[in-house]
C-alpha cells in the first residue's frame, strides 16, 4: 500500500497555521431580566407603552452584552414560577451571566387572587431566584419595584410598594446581593418632574394623542418611551456606581439617548459586588 506523506516543509507550515489560528469569538455575557409589565417588552399595538427593559440594550456594547428580557405582563414571583418561566432561564445560565429580578407590583395585588403573593412567600421566591442563579455561577441582582405615579394634595410623591420593597432590600442585605433601589430612585425622579410634567413619563394620554388610544388612556403604572428610558438610566447608573463586573465595563459609547448621569453607590464607595 502506498503512503502519501506531506513534505516536511508543508507539514511544518500546517502545524504553524493551526497554532496561530485566530481564536473564536468570546462568549457574550447575557443579562436575563425577570419581572412584570413595567420591565417587559411590548407589542406594537400597545405603543407608546414601553417596558424599561426595552431601551436597556442601547446602554451596552452589544458585541459584549446581550439583553434577554423574559419579563411578562401581570406576573408575580409566584406565577412566574408556576408557569415554568424560571426553569428555562436557569437551564440557560452560564458562569458570569446576570439575572435582574424585579417583581412586586403583582405580588402585592390582593384584589387579584390569581397573582397575589404574601410578603413571606415573596421573600422565599426571591431567595429561590438568588440561590439558583448563584448555583450556576451567575450574578443575581435584586431591584425594588418602580413607583406608581401617585401624589398627595401637597404634590408629594407617595410610596406605593412599602412592604415589598422592604422585603426585597432585606433579602439583598441578607444574601449580599447587589440591590438597585428603583422604588426610591423612581420616586425621586417623579418628584423632580412634578405633578404635571411627570405625566410625560407614564401612559397618560388625552383623546387623540396616539392612534392606539383614540379615546385617551389613564395609566399611572406603565411608561411611555421617555419614562422607560429614564428608568433604564437609573438602573444603569447603579450598574456603574456599584461596579458590577462586565456590565460596567462594556457600556456603549455615550450619546444623547443613552447618557447616564453619575449616581452614588448605596453600598459605599469601597463596596464591591459579591462573586457568584
Amino acid at each position: 500500500m502506498r503512503r502519501f506523506l506531506l513534505p516536511p516543509i508543508a507539514g511544518l507550515g500546517l502545524l504553524l497555521l493551526t497554532a496561530f489560528a485566530a481564536p473564536g469569538p468570546s462568549r457574550k455575557t447575557k443579562l436575563f431580566m425577570i419581572g412584570d409589565s413595567t420591565m417587559a417588552n411590548k407589542p406594537q399595538h400597545v405603543f407608546p407603552e414601553t417596558g424599561w427593559g426595552m431601551p436597556l440594550a442601547t446602554f451596552f456594547d452589544t458585541a459584549a452584552v446581550v439583553i434577554d428580557n423574559r419579563a411578562q405582563n401581570g406576573r408575580s414571583t409566584r406565577t412566574f414560577l408556576a408557569e415554568n418561566r424560571w426553569q428555562p432561564i436557569v437551564a440557560a445560565l452560564q458562569p458570569g451571566d446576570y439575572v435582574f429580578i424585579q417583581f412586586g407590583h403583582n405580588d402585592e395585588a390582593e384584589n387579584y387572587p390569581d397573582r397575589y403573593t404574601p410578603p413571606e412567600d415573596y421573600r422565599q421566591n426571591l431567595l429561590k431566584f438568588v440561590r439558583e442563579t448563584r448555583a450556576k455561577k451567575a450574578y443575581p441582582v435584586l431591584l425594588t419595584p418602580i413607583t406608581r405615579r401617585r401624589f398627595d394634595k401637597e404634590g408629594r410623591v407617595q410610596e406605593t410598594h412599602v412592604a415589598y420593597s422592604k422585603v426585597t432590600a432585606e433579602v439583598a442585605a441578607q444574601q449580599r446581593v447587589p440591590l438597585i433601589d428603583l422604588d426610591r430612585m423612581s420616586r425621586e425622579l417623579v418628584q423632580q418632574y412634578g405633578v404635571e410634567k411627570s405625566l410625560l413619563l407614564y401612559l397618560e394620554l388625552a383623546p387623540g394623542d396616539h392612534p392606539n388610544y383614540p379615546y385617551g388612556h389613564h395609566d399611572n403604572t406603565h411608561f411611555t418611551e421617555l419614562g422607560a428610558r429614564k428608568m433604564a438610566q437609573l438602573a444603569v447608573g447603579q450598574i456603574v456606581a456599584q461596579q458590577l463586573p462586565t456590565l460596567s465595563e462594556h457600556l456603549a459609547k455615550p450619546t444623547a439617548k443613552n447618557a447616564v448621569p453619575p449616581a452614588p453607590n448605596p453600598n459605599g464607595k469601597d463596596a464591591q459586588p459579591t462573586t457568584p
